[in-house]
């Protein structure tokens, strides 16, 4: 693929640089907030080779591009002279039809936000969680000490940016919603200063001005609070703008907002976000204790159609993150690895039918892809197009879901769910949850892999497509 034409190519059709609000990207797509949503062309984009498709999801305008995804946003971003993923071009009030500022519904809106802030913090999270598999498998086969210096510092690796959540939260938020990233930073970084912990270990009621209680909550490897507390400083740091001079501007803004948001932050906005956090985590306890098989039924069925709408990570990155922080594990991981390996089994299964020659490149490359952890490709190069693999994947992975959620099969450790990280469902204290994850993949890839064979050799106008 020549990423510079792709990209060259790309940017007309969506409005052209002053028309990009924003621009992110997570494994496989490029996602735009755009000022005028019109100017989005989803069909004549689909005809650029390189992209697999293109649609308005989850209150962002996506690009599908796969796996190549990072090469076409550098130099989307050299194109464009976008840093750091985002630029503010146009005021809020001037984003129009279907924008993310306006007309496509509040859902749209919050779904934009959560991927918004989500996206940039995967490689970090990912990364991280991948530490602590390896050590989990080093000490468990006695290769590492769990005692050892060496152990300790990459644990240290593997738990800081959970540890330090708000604060990665909190860049993020503030380039959101438009904060100076460095003072949300600062914010962030307060809500779990030693300082601040000292204060909760000592017990002690806290008081600021002497007449404000401070509600002494534990703000690290939280999600919500810090997100809630940007927001409200975005407000503030308006404000402060109108109240400080000109001439002194650069000193006083972030000083008048820092002063007006550490009262706010501890003691109104922190704890109310803490609250709503632990409603969450309320809700999880009960799917996860009462019903521990219906998360990894439904999104072993249809985990394909929250991808497509562009939701897995707006939904379930902060479900998974806020139920591994609660329970110490997650129900959601199962459900994904089947889908994920549901829909490789249906790519390779056209491939064994394919006599197109590129046809067969592009059902074999993908359908690897999605084993090992990324489906988008396989979901929008194959399967959605034939349809019929669609069909198997869903039926496959809904076959692993009932295994797998019968089996109580827990995600221990969060990260991307496929054949390369399958070490995350290793249970240090239940080895069997490894086993019954082996046996969903193993069904899950047998079952989706026999139903898609049988459907596409039946049908004539996916034989010929595919060069039968």
């Amino acid at each position: 693929m020549d990423y510079k034409k792709t990209a060259a190519e790309i940017l007309p059709l969506i409005g052209g640089k002053e028309n990009i609000l924003s621009l992110v990207h997570c494994a496989t797509r490029l996602r735009f907030s755009l000022a005028d949503g019109e100017a989005f062309q989803a069909e004549e984009l689909k005809k650029v080779k390189g992209v697999m498709g293109a649609m308005f999801t989850g209150g962002q305008y996506q690009v599908i591009i796969g796996t190549d995804v990072n090469h076409v946003y550098d130099n989307l971003l050299h194109m464009t002279g976008l840093e750091g993923g985002s630029v503010e071009i146009v005021e809020q009030a001037d984003l129009k039809n279907g924008g993310s500022g306006n007309g496509s519904g509040k859902m749209a809106k919050a779904m934009d936000i959560i991927s918004s802030l989500f996206t940039p913090a995967i490689a970090a999270i990912t990364g991280a969680a991948m530490i602590k598999v390896v050590l989990v498998i080093l000490t468990m086969t006695g290769l590492m000490d769990a005692s050892g210096q060496t152990y300790q510092m990459f644990s240290m690796v593997g738990d800081a940016p959970f540890y330090f959540m708000p604060v990665i939260l909190a860049y993020t938020s503030s380039v959101k919603f438009g904060v100076d990233p460095m003072v949300g930073l600062t914010i962030g970084l307060c809500m779990v200063h030693p300082t601040y912990l000292s204060l909760i270990d000592a017990g002690e009621a806290v008081r600021m001005f002497g007449l404000l209680p401070v509600n002494l909550a534990k703000y690290t490897s939280t999600v919500l609070p810090v997100i809630l507390v940007i927001y409200v400083a975005s407000w503030v740091q308006k404000l402060a703008e109108k109240l400080s001079p000109k001439v002194i501007r650069f000193f006083f803004k972030p000083l008048l907002t820092l002063i007006i948001m550490t009262p706010l932050t501890f003691c109104i906005v922190g704890p109310l976000g803490n609250l709503c956090g632990k409603v969450l985590e309320g809700g999880l306890s009960i799917v996860q204790v009462n019903a521990p098989w219906f998360l990894p039924i439904f999104f072993g069925a249809f985990g394909p159609i929250v991808i497509m709408l562009g939701m897995h990570y707006a939904v379930t990155i902060p479900l998974a993150l806020a139920a591994i922080q609660a329970f110490g594990y997650d129900m959601l991981g199962p459900g994904f690895l089947v889908a994920n390996i549901a829909q490789g089994a249906a790519a390779l299964a056209v491939a064994v039918l394919a006599k197109d020659k590129d046809f067969k490149s592009l059902a074999t490359s993908t359908g690897v892809s999605a084993i090992l952890g990324t489906t988008e490709p396989a979901l929008y190069g194959v399967n959605l197009r034939l349809k019929k693999p669609l069909y198997a994947s869903i039926l496959g992975g809904l076959i692993g879901g009932i295994i797998c959620g019968i089996a109580g099969v827990k995600r221990i450790v969060f990260g991307p769910t496929g054949l390369t990280s399958i070490a995350i469902f290793i249970d240090p204290d239940n080895g069997m949850n490894f086993v019954f994850a082996l046996i969903g993949v193993a069904a899950t890839f047998a079952a989706t892999f026999v139903i898609t064979y049988a459907l596409v050799r039946k049908d004539r106008s996916i034989l010929k497509e595919i060069g039968q």
